[in-house]
């Protein structure tokens, strides 16, 4: 093929994992929408880069980058755009992308968001209310988001994650859209915080709205993510831990602890309570009483 004829748009139409191959990188482990590598761009032990086998992209976690096929090849090898194209003019066929039949994928019970607003809405009003977050925090951090699931349309408070999909909940539902990983507010902080959910992240923000807004956030969104966030522990002078008092965040902290210096474990200031929101609106029955 003609180097010339090859332009970056059908070149980006190459397959991430077919180049990885290529280039001696194959995944760890693999699903039906996204396989894991260890990064190809530093040395890690966890693997923590994700190629999408449904939008052809990849996301490297640890360097907070991602790209095409064409973006990968020059930061591998240190190439030009011209010297990542005469790599690939040989293999176009061979390396092409061929993506998975979504609709296949996609099953009844999906998630689709349809639209994101400023929260307005009274009823979510009342849900902060309830659990005890101002409003002022909650449209701080949060969104009205509409959503789509077995041909019905809802509406929740949402919390955005690092990769674009969203944690919502509402006074009845509790769910999530693709991609689900963790949320991140980075402010150049030295200082990181760490909370289970997204009720503890606003929880801490009513409590401490100084702490949160001088620091760098991450809401876990699961435990299932704690070892996508690892990586980031060591840049940061102080870390404080924002955990469930039950047995798995109790796990979950103690294995940051044993691993990290400069993590610090704060479920101390909520004990006698599940997590922060719980001690928030036990707080607020108390002042009602009196």
């Amino acid at each position: 093929m003609n180097l010339n004829n090859l332009s970056c748009k059908s070149a980006r139409n190459i397959c991430i994992v077919k180049t990885l191959a290529k280039l001696g990188h194959f995944p760890t482990r693999t699903t039906e929408k996204e396989a894991w590598f260890l990064s190809p761009l530093r040395s890690e032990t966890q693997a923590s880069f994700s190629v999408s086998l449904i939008k052809n992209l990849w996301f490297d976690f640890g360097l907070g980058q991602g790209g095409n096929a064409i973006d990968l090849i020059m930061l591998i090898k240190s190439w030009s755009v011209r010297e990542t194209l005469e790599f690939l003019k040989n293999d176009m066929e061979s390396l092409s992308f061929s993506p998975p039949d979504v609709e296949h994928l996609l099953n009844e019970a999906e998630i689709r968001i349809l639209d994101v607003q400023f929260i307005h809405l009274k009823a979510l009003i009342d849900y902060l209310k309830s659990r005890n977050i101002p409003f002022e925090i909650g449209r701080r951090y949060c969104r009205q988001v509409w959503y789509g699931c077995k041909g019905k349309r809802f509406f929740a408070l949402g919390l955005q994650n690092y990769q674009g999909g969203w944690e919502l909940r509402n006074k009845y539902y509790k769910t999530s859209s693709s991609p689900k990983t963790f949320s991140f507010f980075e402010r150049g902080s030295k200082q990181l915080l760490i909370t289970e959910g997204m009720f503890d992240f606003l929880s801490l923000a009513t409590i401490d709205e100084d702490l949160v807004q001088s620091s760098d956030c991450i809401i876990l969104n699961s435990l299932a993510f704690l070892d996508r966030i690892k990586m980031l522990i060591p840049k940061y002078d102080k870390v404080l831990i924002y955990l469930d008092n039950d047995p798995a965040g109790k796990k979950a902290a103690n294995s940051l602890l044993n691993l990290f210096d400069n993590v610090t474990d704060y479920s101390d200031s909520y004990r006698g309570y599940v997590d922060l929101n719980e001690k928030l609106k036990d707080e607020k029955s108390l002042t009602l009483k009196n």
